[in-house]
């Protein structure tokens, strides 16, 4: 048998199972109960270290502009 048609038989069948089988785990594992947490951790992480502005400096600042 050629090359070619061992490895396109092996991607038809089986690693189309693999692939199937990777894919199922992924979603299930992204979807998998209690990881709320994680995921908002995730989503907030580029916000961890931002300095928060301070109420009173924007509206000297604004008033400033007025002026």
């Amino acid at each position: 048998m050629e090359t070619y048609s061992l490895l396109r038989a092996f991607a038809d069948s089986w690693m189309l199972i693999v692939m199937t089988l990777f894919f199922v785990g992924v979603v299930f594992w992204a979807f998998r109960p209690g990881s709320r947490k994680q995921h908002d951790d995730a989503a907030n992480a580029i916000f961890r270290h931002e300095r928060k502005p301070d109420g009173d400096d924007r509206e000297s600042s604004s008033e400033e502009a007025r002026k």
